[in-house]
């Protein structure tokens, strides 16, 4: 039964259904507010904008590179043109309500390229614990220097974090990680991993996904300064990361709402509004927010073009059958 829907997945018509959809559900994401992002954007200069929506390119992109370096360390190291299009068109997958439509997305997209359902899954999974992990990091560590002297009564709810940060750690560790992968995996009624997660390849991700971090929090500075902030610059880059990397954590806890929307500009616009104000903040978030969705619908059509640019360019044969185990061989009833 589980074969056959997966089957039905990798219609033609149904991939074309999907990226429509999400398209769609990505466009009105912006679109619902399009009278306050007008008003938003007519506040910032050109050369503010641009640097913004460069820094908003490279978080996407440092995100799939941390993604790439758990799937590579699970035993299927993608050519990065192949990795960008499974990421970044699966990532699309973001913005329709509920989780489950990326992983199944990114499965059925890394299955053309030889990589089994359960790796690309378990890749993601592990991928996505890495950037709560790296985010939580970054608020405990960040956000206190921060906020040192002000007043952040309201705020006392973030003091879960003190406790979700060792958790998210523990849960890090290759010895705890992989066998818990493998429950899961038994549990999903599918064969274990042949290559178990390794401290190298965490390390690799947890830098990749830093980076994506430092360069969200560096955009939401950028915009921050468009509108005039009025507070020391070190303070203010270390709030747009910390503020920035929970607004993440809440959006992405709130698993029905597409990339976390609502529910992240409404913690980004606090954080944010500590500095600029409430005028100013509501600036900075609808910024970011276009900026961010731009960068990920350029990405992932960017990959799109490039993969059919490159089918194009050579002919087809027999090895380009799609098969779910990366030596070739036919796959297995559980892969």
């Amino acid at each position: 039964m589980l074969n056959r829907l997966l089957g039905v997945l990798r219609s033609p018509v149904l991939r074309v259904g999907f990226l429509a959809l999400a398209l769609v559900l990505a466009v009105g994401y912006v679109w619902r507010d399009r009278s306050a992002i007008a008003d938003a954007w007519s506040r910032l200069d050109a050369g503010s904008v641009v640097l913004a929506g460069v820094l908003s390119l490279a978080n996407v992109a440092l995100s799939g590179a941390s993604w790439r370096a758990v799937l590579g360390d699970l035993g299927s190291r993608l050519p990065w043109r192949a990795a960008a299009r499974v990421f970044f068109v699966g990532q699309l997958g973001r913005y329709i309500p509920g989780t489950v439509f990326q992983f199944v997305a990114q499965a059925e997209l890394a299955r053309d390229h030889g990589v089994p359902r359960r790796r690309t899954g378990s890749a993601l999974a592990v991928a996505l614990l890495v950037s709560m992990t790296t985010a939580s990091l970054l608020v405990a560590g960040v956000l206190p220097i921060a906020l040192q002297g002000r007043d952040i009564r309201g705020w006392e709810w973030t003091g879960w974090l003190r406790w979700l940060t060792p958790l998210l750690l523990v849960l890090l560790v290759p010895r705890v990680i992989n066998p818990l992968l493998t429950f899961l995996l038994r549990i999903a009624r599918q064969d274990p991993l042949e290559h178990p997660v390794t401290w190298r390849g965490l390390l690799s991700a947890a830098a990749w996904a830093m980076a994506s971090w430092v360069a969200v929090g560096l955009q939401v500075f950028v915009l921050s300064q468009a509108v005039g902030v009025a507070w020391p610059t070190g303070s203010a880059l270390a709030l747009a990361i910390g503020g920035y990397a929970l607004a993440w954590i809440v959006g992405f806890l709130v698993v029905l709402a597409p990339a976390g929307a609502g529910a992240r500009e409404l913690v980004l616009g606090a954080v944010v509004a500590l500095v600029t104000g409430s005028g100013a903040a509501t600036v900075v978030v609808l910024g970011s927010r276009v900026l961010l969705t731009l960068a990920d619908l350029l990405l992932a059509f960017g990959a799109l073009a490039g993969h059919r640019f490159s089918a194009a360019g050579r002919p087809r044969t027999p090895d380009d059958a799609p098969t779910d185990h990366p030596t070739g061989q036919p796959p297995s009833a559980t892969s």
